[in-house]
């Protein structure tokens, strides 16, 4: 199924595209990242009192967990809509839920000022943070990868992958600069909640500039067209069971290829915090700076790696990212060991270079495997419901396995068993390259009321 020679959209009205789901993923992606790194400075102390130290990290890590529980629940809803309404609008929804949430977890009485409610409180947060995540990521991809150029979009679509180095980028910055400007009294006392509060400001900016920016036009062709069969007494089949019934194959793929990406990412920048000041000894500031400065590295190399999917193909792309970092792991324990805080940045920065070969050709990847009206449904599913079991309870592993044993092995084997799932995964998957976004699987999305015509010779039954 090759695609078509596309004409590039305006260069103007692109950028404008790109730099609206930038914007948005970079808010989305700071304020989830910032629960994070709070989960594993703060909020153990200031919701879990009383605790162990690791004691109180694994219940804090728990309540990140719960985030991702509520995320496959939103891509089934966000998808459903975004399939039905448009990318647009339940891009906005998306971000007013994520921003008013984490707003609101800076305003949070602690344990100390209202007890048991704090945790509670925090955890219902923590799952409008999950569920709205959940539909961000598809949303955002699929905006940039129905409007821009067939021919490079795998570059322009891992734009919007770069809102995850962006967000913790800006997340590890304000904390890292909160933390260094304060004393550890100051900053639990009160300095933690800034960063929070901040996310309303961002999300005022996010605002304005989603809104400026159009529908996609594939998705507006496809809504015509479905509009056109359903006048001819065609019955459109819910985004979701049309994805079940004609995509499971896919939809298993993407949850596969996300296993090593999802658990990588968390081991590498959330749980090292945690590891970096216990093991190692180092201080929080030293782990922060070492995750701002490899972020900033990783923002860069997502469009190199986009780009490079486009001339090779998302498949070795991916490859060469998953076989990186289950390699790397070893080294990667092994440098923070030496309490060296260069090789902590070296270590942290490989990493997340490898782990930008498998997140860049992503959104173009999983964009390609589904129709358009059930591509947001099957996107976001094969990407969301990953995530309870990869990047959910990775921290929370990480923490369990080096409070059970010790020692960062047993970590570092976690991490490569996810890599062979995903290149099983990915090895299971056909390439997507060529594959034209403007198809419509008539099979996959309409009941007709009467038998469809049949393929003609050599053609795709699925494809009109």
């Amino acid at each position: 199924m090759s695609s078509p020679a596309a004409v590039p959209p305006p260069p103007a009205n692109l950028t404008r595209i790109v730099a609206a789901s930038l914007i948005g993923t970079t808010i989305e992606w700071y304020d989830f990242f910032l629960y994070g790194s709070a989960a594993a400075l703060v909020f153990n102390k200031l919701f879990f009192p009383g605790s162990a130290p690791l004691v109180g990290t694994l219940l804090s890590f728990l309540t990140y967990a719960v985030g991702f529980a509520a995320r496959p629940l939103g891509a089934l809803v966000f998808g459903h809509f975004g399939d039905r309404l448009g990318r647009k609008k339940l891009l906005v929804v998306s971000l007013l839920m994520m921003g008013g949430a984490t707003f609101g977890i800076g305003l949070l009485p602690t344990h100390a000022t209202v007890g048991a409610a704090a945790p509670v409180l925090l955890t219902a947060l923590r799952l409008v943070q999950g569920f709205a995540l959940g539909g961000e990521w598809g949303g955002a991809v699929l905006l940039v990868s129905e409007h821009g150029d067939a021919r490079r979009r795998g570059f322009w679509s891992s734009w919007p992958q770069t809102g995850a180095p962006a967000g913790q980028l800006l997340a590890a910055g304000v904390l890292s600069a909160l933390t260094g400007l304060l004393s550890d009294d100051a900053f639990s006392a009160w300095g933690w909640r800034i960063p929070f509060l901040l996310s309303g400001v961002l999300v005022l900016v996010g605002l304005w500039i989603r809104l400026s920016v159009d529908e996609s036009p594939v998705f507006k062709a496809a809504l015509a067209r479905a509009a056109a069969r359903t006048s001819d007494g065609a019955t459109e089949r819910p985004p979701l069971v049309a994805v079940l019934r004609d995509h499971w194959r896919d939809v298993l793929v993407a949850m596969g290829a996300r296993m090593a990406e999802n658990i990588s990412y968390y081991v590498i920048t959330a749980f090292i915090l945690v590891y970096a000041t216990t093991s190692a000894g180092m201080a929080k500031q030293t782990a922060l700076n070492a995750v701002l400065i490899a972020s900033a590295v990783h923002f860069v190399v997502i469009p190199a790696w986009g780009a490079l999917s486009d001339r090779i193909g998302r498949r070795p792309v991916y490859v060469i990212g998953a076989v990186g970092v289950g390699a790397w792991m070893f080294p990667f324990f092994a440098l923070i060991d030496t309490g060296s805080f260069g090789h902590l940045i070296l270590a942290v920065t490989v990493g997340l270079v490898f782990h930008g070969a498998m997140y860049a050709p992503q959104a173009a990847f999983f964009s390609e495997m589904f129709a358009t009206r059930m591509r947001y449904s099957g996107a976001s599913i094969g990407a969301q419901f990953s995530s309870v079991a990869a990047g959910a309870p990775a921290p929370l592993i990480a923490t369990a396995l080096l409070s059970d044993y010790g020692t960062s092995t047993p970590i570092a084997l976690y991490v490569i068993a996810a890599v062979l799932l995903t290149l099983l995964a990915v090895g299971c998957a056909q390439e997507t390259r060529r594959r034209d976004l403007d198809h419509v699987e008539t099979g996959g999305t309409v009941r007709h009321a009467a038998p469809a015509p049949a393929p003609a010779p050599g053609g795709d039954a699925r494809t009109a």
